[in-house]
């Protein structure tokens, strides 16, 4: 499901809690191809992953087939519609004349001929005038419309007809979606109108951009619900954000909870112009709300993102890693130290390890092995004053152990992490860093 549809469905849903009413899920089928059950099931899927609850449906188009049949009765007795049987050639006559094919309305043939393609009667003059939410009207004139086909000639209706007929049918009286739809809208009202229903009020949306201004695309990073999941960020996060583009107090860094959300949205606020859609800020924003989790619930969602239980092991790696951590994706990256071997960062390794790294880590692994108590405040207090007796930079001594502990140049802070490590561990890791810068010294053999 991409992003700008997830938005879309949010505002509807938001829409619909705060004026109490009824959220409809209709699945719009009429395109066959596109329309499989894998396709469906992604979407009911990043709907539920969102928090989007339905409380009608999911309705499918195709399912209403005989209300569109009765619709297409109803318009074609009425003369509201008519059976369009022309042939190449007769619409190629109509435009050598009168140089296009507009108003164009083709022979209607009698009870019995074969069946042609239905079209809905437009009015040569006057408008369609789109009462929109957020654009305020937009004016159609009928004369910038041909007739255009609401069935093909095999009965099959097509989008915009079955859309309205079923909108009625349903009883909708809002409809929210992007303003790629403006366009529809008209032809929609002629076909509610030509059955004598009410149509809904609509509020059509702008489409999402990327930060370069341009639409929204797999090009500017994650495109769709899913891959949002996949990258880390919670849902809650990803809802806040996504409904503040376009809406909101314009601070698009503004941590809203659903209730508030809910109480405060109402289309008509969505602002006319184009809303970026910026994966920094909503990483910014996904971190924001994991630094505020209980740790039991934060340890308890890394668990499941990540496959693994949720002990006292994963707890304890969790508690140093919430500070730091902006996604879920990002969580293990930063605590793997702790359940596995460092990781052989070549590039960190030859970064750091060389100059003065040997006796920082010989004075560090000297005061942490005084250590009786091994939190992180005895850890501090121990590896505190060795810069400073080494005549070296902070920098200069915690990133050589870093490195040693856990392979890479990040990682937790550096007194948490090598608590959390523990001693033994810790002390292990920092000889065999030592033994190794000191086999990769001239003349030692190794290369």
């Amino acid at each position: 499901m991409h992003i700008g549809g997830a938005r879309t469905a949010l505002y509807n849903w938001l829409a619909a809690r705060h004026s109490h009413g009824t959220l409809v899920l209709r699945i719009e089928d009429t395109d066959l191809e596109r329309s499989t059950a894998e396709n469906v099931d992604q979407i009911l899927d990043a709907l539920r992953w969102l928090g989007i609850e339905w409380d009608e449906g999911p309705v499918s188009q195709l399912e209403q087939a005989a209300g569109h049949r009765a619709a297409l009765e109803r318009l074609l007795e009425s003369g509201a519609a008519y059976r369009d049987r022309s042939t190449a050639e007769d619409v190629k006559a109509w435009k050598e004349r009168y140089g296009s094919d507009r108003g164009y309305r083709g022979p209607v043939a009698g009870d019995g001929e074969a069946d042609g393609a239905i079209r809905l009667r437009v009015p040569d003059e006057g408008e369609t005038v789109v009462d929109d939410l957020v654009r305020g009207e937009v004016r159609f004139p009928n004369r910038s419309f041909d007739d255009f086909v609401i069935a093909r000639g095999d009965g099959s209706v097509l989008y915009n007809f079955a859309v309205a007929v079923d909108d009625a049918a349903m009883e909708i009286t809002e409809v929210i979606r992007g303003d790629d739809h403006l366009s529809n809208t008209p032809k929609q009202l002629l076909v509610l109108g030509a059955l004598g229903h009410e149509a809904p009020r609509y509020a059509h949306v702008p489409l999402l951009h990327g930060p370069d201004g341009k639409k929204l695309s797999k090009r500017h990073g994650a495109a769709s619900v899913q891959e949002l999941r996949e990258r880390g960020y919670l849902p809650e996060a990803v809802r806040n954000y996504v409904a503040l583009l376009g809406w909101g107090p314009g601070d698009d860094e503004t941590l809203l909870d659903t209730a508030e959300l809910v109480r405060r949205f109402r289309p008509e606020d969505v602002r006319r112009a184009s809303a970026v859609f910026d994966e920094k800020k909503l990483r910014w924003m996904n971190g924001r709300y994991m630094r505020e989790m209980d740790l039991s619930d934060y340890t308890t969602t890394v668990a499941t993102f990540l496959g693994r239980e949720a002990d006292e092991q994963l707890r304890a790696a969790c508690r140093i890693a919430q500070e730091k951590a902006q996604t879920l994706a990002e969580v293990w990256p930063l605590i793997r130290f702790l359940f596995e071997p460092p990781v052989e960062d070549e590039k960190a390794w030859r970064k750091v390890m060389k100059g003065d790294a040997g006796e920082a880590l010989r004075a560090a692994g000297e005061a942490l092995g005084e250590l009786g108590e091994f939190d992180p405040e005895a850890v501090e207090t121990a590896l505190g004053p060795v810069p400073d007796r080494l005549g070296l930079k902070p920098g200069k001594v915690y990133q050589p152990i870093r490195v040693a502990i856990t392979g890479t140049t990040v990682s937790p802070g550096i007194f948490e992490s090598v608590a959390a490590l523990g001693r033994a561990p810790t002390l292990q890791r920092i000889a065999a860093a030592r033994e190794r810068i000191a086999s990769d010294e001239p003349g030692t053999g190794r290369s």
